[in-house]
């Protein structure tokens, strides 16, 4: 794997993304770049600031009770928290405070929660919050899901983000293909780089790659 290049948020220098140019799959598509967010998700300087940037995106007159963390983005999702939190935006529940969880996947990998965390979406406005966002699908299956188990999703946050929307919800993501405009995803069966005979970098997934 070769090194990765970066791209600088306007507003702020510890939100930076990475990533690195190659022939990459991905659980639902052929991507031609990897987005390396792993210190934006896990370094606290970086996480924290990647949070804060993006609850600049709501306003206080949003109620958000839980935020739904998808692919590693529990400590992103805790700042974010606490940042809205000191913005002025409520939530419903009774301690005042706002939830921080994460799905679990059945063996057909349908996200799922257990009875002891069902409280968190029942009932909740939930703000779902993912690394990348590429093909949608991730999105569209925790959308069901907050759906199946009683809660209200009220929006989608993203770090990098290819669609616009999703199920009728805008995803508000810090940087998109207008910052990497080069930025291509094909299905599994369409994909140019394996019909010219390009081999493929790396397998990827919400937390991390694998090379071949």
């Amino acid at each position: 794997m070769q090194d990765y290049k970066k791209i600088d948020y306007a507003k702020n220098k510890d939100v930076v993304l990475r990533y690195i140019p190659g022939h990459f799959v991905t659980p639902n598509s052929h991507v031609n770049y990897y987005m390396d967010l792993t210190d934006m998700k896990s370094r606290q300087r970086e996480a924290r600031a990647t949070g804060e940037e993006l609850a600049e995106m709501y306003f206080s007159s949003d109620i958000i009770d839980t935020i739904l963390c998808l692919n590693g983005m529990e400590v992103v999702g805790s700042y974010l928290a606490n940042k809205l939190t000191k913005a002025g935006i409520i939530s419903a529940n009774r301690h005042q405070t706002m939830y921080i969880t994460s799905p679990e996947y059945n063996v057909s990998g349908q996200m799922m929660f257990r009875e002891n965390n069902q409280h968190m979406i029942k009932g909740k406005k939930v703000l779902i919050l993912i690394d990348t966002a590429t093909t949608g699908d991730t999105l569209r299956s925790a959308v069901g899901s907050v759906g199946f188990y009683g809660g209200q999703v009220v929006g989608i946050s993203a770090i990098f983000s290819v669609a616009t929307q999703v199920e009728g919800f805008q995803i508000r993501s810090l940087y998109s293909t207008r910052d990497l405009t080069d930025y291509t995803s094909y299905s599994t069966d369409s994909c140019p780089m394996c019909k010219a005979g390009v081999a493929v970098d790396a397998i990827c997934n919400g937390f991390g790659y694998s090379t071949l």
